[in-house]
């Protein structure tokens, strides 16, 4: 079957997409990597990492939803790229100059999630202006499909790269995909319309809230939300407690270690391309309590890593389950939440999404960290592994159609030669999504 087209405009979008993705991708794990190879950083420390950063990202980034809805959002999604590559850019500048050290680290990581943040709400947006309603599901399952190819392509490369070139390395190229995603994204042109403005383009202090008061209306993004909030959080916390039970515990080199987190990725290629068919055939909220519910049974798996080859082995079995019931689960669930929220409350919507998913990855990270310290790595990935089993308690127990006054086809300056036709995307990690 032939694939089809979403148009030339978003063919330049997803480009964009996959040069950051693939860049991220090299770049995966480089921030925790620098701390534990070159500043020799304790487990409580690579979790601060993960927590500080984002949490004075997500606190930067509260006025900022409100503020890109208001804006024309491919000005915005540009000027978060270029943030993040200035940021990033710091790093092997600092590096050369024998200066770097952990509080730089958590300053880029802060900036870097803010502009994370900020970019998810418009690119969202400008997403959903871009395609039909029911190609949606599509879109997003080609984004979720490219973050996955990129981190199963990414940490090998980029381990060898940290092995002959230096840690720093993989840095500059993830800093560089941003450059060049700013591009692709400046060549999609087109028409925006522009949005209504607020009163002397002033914030109301109410429209700060409006995101997080629209999930919290709604029965089934309410449901969707607390469960991402838990799930996706101890998914994260593990990661640096990970890191350093891998290298540092168990000694595993760094290639072996990007290879832990890239062999299981092709399960994202299996699970993103089935999105579309599984959603036609059992509906999205079936598939939503189905894979919600699996995608938290597996993460246990990581308590029982062991040295060697048996224990390589276990990481890539574990992180295989998972990636398999994410990719399948993140398009349905992004769809579901572009189909939900109204055009005009979308980017505060995705900005108060992203800014709690990244608040919640930074307490259990701490509390991670913490737990670590006080036991053992091992320990706090046994806990985290425990209590996701509690999370399928809060997947919604109902469906809701969306809105009938939304859907209707893109408009946003699209040329409707360029928008074919039907059917949705990503929670946890990847944490680079559009939508």
């Amino acid at each position: 079957m032939a694939r089809r087209s979403l148009g030339r405009r978003f063919g330049w979008l997803w480009a964009a997409y996959a040069v950051s993705a693939y860049g991220s991708g090299l770049g995966f794990g480089a921030l925790p990597l620098i701390a534990v190879l070159v500043l020799h950083a304790g487990p409580a420390q690579v979790s601060a990492l993960s927590a500080v950063g984002p949490a004075v990202g997500a606190l930067i980034a509260v006025p900022l939803g409100p503020w890109v809805e208001f804006h024309r959002k491919r000005p915005v999604m540009i000027a978060m790229d270029l943030a993040r590559f200035a940021a990033l850019m710091t790093i092997p500048v600092a590096y050369a100059l024998g200066r770097l050290g952990f509080v730089q680290l958590l300053a880029v990581s802060a900036l870097v999630a803010t502009a994370k943040i900020t970019f998810g709400a418009a690119s969202g947006a400008y997403l959903k202006s871009l395609v039909r309603p029911d190609d949606l599901l599509v879109a997003n399952a080609r984004f979720e499909s490219t973050t996955w190819s990129s981190i199963a392509v990414g940490p090998p490369l980029g381990g060898a790269a940290v092995a002959q070139f230096g840690p720093v390395t993989t840095v500059v190229a993830d800093a560089l995909s941003y450059l060049l995603s700013a591009l692709g994204i400046i060549a999609v042109r087109g028409g925006e319309e522009r949005p209504r403005e607020t009163d002397g383009n002033r914030l109301r202090a109410g429209e700060l809230l409006d995101g997080w008061r629209h999930i919290l209306t709604h029965p089934g993004l309410r449901a969707l939300y607390l469960n991402n909030l838990l799930v996706g959080g101890l998914i994260m916390a593990t990661e640096p407690l990970l890191a350093v039970l891998l290298l540092r515990e168990l000694g595993f080199p760094p290639w072996q270690y990007g290879l832990a987190f890239a062999a299981p990725c092709v399960g994202g290629l299996i699970g993103s391309r089935l999105a579309s068919r599984v959603v036609a055939r059992y509906g999205p909220h079936r598939i939503l309590r189905t894979v919600g519910t699996l995608r938290a049974v597996w993460l246990i798996g990581l308590a029982f890593v062991r040295p060697g080859a048996t224990g390589l082995a276990t990481v890539i079995a574990v992180e295989l389950a998972i990636i398999i019931s994410m990719s399948l689960y993140n398009p349905v669930l992004a769809t579901y939440r572009l189909e939900h929220t109204p055009k005009d409350r979308l980017a505060r919507t995705l900005s108060a999404w992203s800014i709690s998913s990244s608040a919640a990855i930074a307490i259990l990270s701490a509390l991670g960290g913490l737990l670590a310290d006080a036991t053992s790595p091992r320990t706090a990935i046994t806990a985290a592994g425990l209590l996701i089993l509690a999370s399928p308690l809060l997947l919604p127990r109902r469906s809701s159609p969306p809105p009938a006054s939304d859907l209707e086809p893109a408009t946003a300056g699209s040329d409707p030669r360029h928008l074919p036709k039907p059917a949705t995307r990503h929670g946890a990690r990847s944490e680079r999504p559009l939508a």
